[in-house]
C-alpha cells in the first residue's frame, strides 16, 4: 500500500486543520491506520489511529481535540485537529500496519510497516 498525506499548513492557535491520508494499492480496511507526528528535536509521537475494524484509538493527551475517521469509499483516513496549539507544530505522518498487530504495538511506530511522506503543520500563537 502507498500512502500520501496532505492537508498540512499554517494555522493560528485555536484554529482547526484536517489532514488526509490517501491510500493506493490496497484498501485501508485491510490495515490498522495510524497518525504520528514529529516536532524538531523530538521523538516521533503517536497521535491516534483507527483499526481495520473501524474502532479508533487515541492518546489520552490529545483526546478531545484530535479525531480520526476513515472514508472507505475514498480510501482515506482523516485526522481532524481542533483547538490547535503551538506545540502541535510538527510533521505529521500516516502509517499502515498489519491487521494482526497486537494492540499495544499500534501506539508505537513498530506497529506499522508502511509510511507516507509526512505533511507539515505549523501553529502560530
Amino acid at each position: 500500500v502507498q500512502l500520501q498525506a496532505s492537508g498540512g499548513g499554517l494555522a493560528q492557535a485555536g484554529g482547526s486543520l484536517r489532514l488526509s491520508c490517501a491510500a493506493s494499492g490496497r484498501t485501508i480496511k485491510d490495515y490498522n491506520m495510524g497518525w504520528f507526528r514529529q516536532a524538531p528535536g523530538k521523538e516521533q509521537e503517536f497521535v491516534g489511529g483507527i483499526r481495520w475494524t473501524g474502532v479508533t484509538y487515541n492518546t489520552d493527551s490529545l483526546k478531545g481535540r484530535f479525531t480520526i475517521s476513515r472514508d472507505s469509499a475514498k480510501n482515506t483516513v482523516d485526522l481532524r485537529m481542533n483547538s490547535l496549539k503551538p506545540e502541535d507544530t510538527a510533521v505529521y505522518y500516516c502509517a499502515a500496519g498489519s491487521k494482526s498487530s497486537i494492540l499495544s504495538t499500534l501506539f508505537t511506530p513498530r506497529g506499522y510497516e508502511f509510511w507516507g511522506q509526512g505533511t507539515q503543520v505549523t501553529v502560530s500563537s
